[in-house]
């Protein structure tokens, strides 16, 4: 069971990160209006003609179809197994909920044509669905969630050791990268990424007009930018033994490598903006971002674990 419920997680995870891609593709194409305004059918059809556009859109729907399966199974096997474990039936139920959510969001921008802040927020509860299958994944993988009656439900796991002030930054720096991934988005659906043009410089400029796509595509830059300080703050922080634990700092260091690389492949983005590259290197962009923030997720579960009482903390909660 154990085995089976790994493979549903990690199924889930992968394919919500599948997802993720994938709608990048449709919009970086230009594909939404492949189907028309027709959904769960392609221009009134099961099978849709082929055109490059209407084969990216359909089997991005296709394969939104099938991870939700997995989602639905995870979501299941969760409460007949683990449902004793708080934290596993918030990820499983939360997966659940965002991938409906944004499976509803996407076909509502089919029939219903929406602005793109609401897109944008498309790509945000996909976001959240893809961490939140992945911390599920996770959990079960290390054995943090496990059945009743097994014979790790009698081990005693301490909580990770994580000073208050450092839980604040965490917290803080999750949510406040969500809201970069926000505007990333925004800067994706606006189609400002030529706003823009040259890096680290913008326009030529320190400081650049802040109208327009320029403002935009500015603005991410700028956000992207804080987020890697705070990010650099957090891992130097953690590198003390009295504020953290040898997996917080473990989880800060990868945060701080997938930081410094999506600043970077932003970077890629802005100069393969006219070549045949772009494509690759806005998706590159994607997967990164989406590590990113799936491993401050996990940071922000390590901080309220330690923000618990210890005699609450048992390997069903870990």
């Amino acid at each position: 069971m154990g085995k089976r419920m790994y493979g549903l997680a990690l199924a889930s995870a992968i394919g919500m990160g599948l997802i993720l891609l994938m709608g990048a593709l449709v919009t970086k194409t230009g594909s939404g209006d492949g189907c028309g305004t027709d959904w769960p059918l392609c221009n009134g059809k099961f099978v849709p003609a082929y055109t490059i556009e209407s084969m990216i859109e359909y089997s991005h729907r296709f394969v939104t179809a099938v991870v939700s399966l997995f989602v639905l199974g995870a979501a299941v096997g969760t409460y007949m197994v683990l449902r004793h474990s708080k934290e596993a039936m918030m990820f499983a139920f939360g997966t659940l909920f965002f991938t409906i959510l944004q499976a509803i969001l996407g076909a509502l921008a089919v029939i219903y044509p929406q602005s793109d802040a609401v897109m944008a927020l498309h790509f945000g509860f996909s976001l959240l669905a893809f961490s939140s299958a992945l911390l599920l994944a996770v959990g079960i993988k290390t054995g943090a969630y496990v059945p009743k009656g097994s014979p790790a439900r009698s081990k005693s796991v301490r909580a990770p050791v994580i000073a208050p002030h450092m839980r604040k930054w965490i917290w803080g720096a999750a949510i406040y990268s969500y809201i970069v991934v926000y505007v990333g988005a925004f800067v994706r659906h606006t189609e400002s990424s030529g706003g823009c043009l040259g890096w680290p410089l913008c326009n030529g400029a320190v400081i650049p007009e802040l109208n327009g796509a320029v403002g935009i595509a500015f603005a991410h830059r700028v956000a992207a930018a804080l987020l890697l300080i705070v990010i650099i703050i957090i891992a130097y922080k953690a590198s003390r033994p009295d504020a953290s634990s040898p997996l917080l700092r473990s989880a800060s260091l990868w945060a701080l490598v997938l930081t410094v690389m999506q600043v970077f492949s932003g970077a890629s983005v802005v100069w393969t903006l006219s070549t045949d590259w772009y494509l690759l290197t806005a998706l590159i962009h994607v997967v990164l971002v989406s590590g990113m923030f799936g491993v401050l997720c996990y940071m922000c579960v390590l901080a309220w674990r330690a923000a618990r009482k210890p005699e609450s903390m048992d390997s069903s909660s870990l």
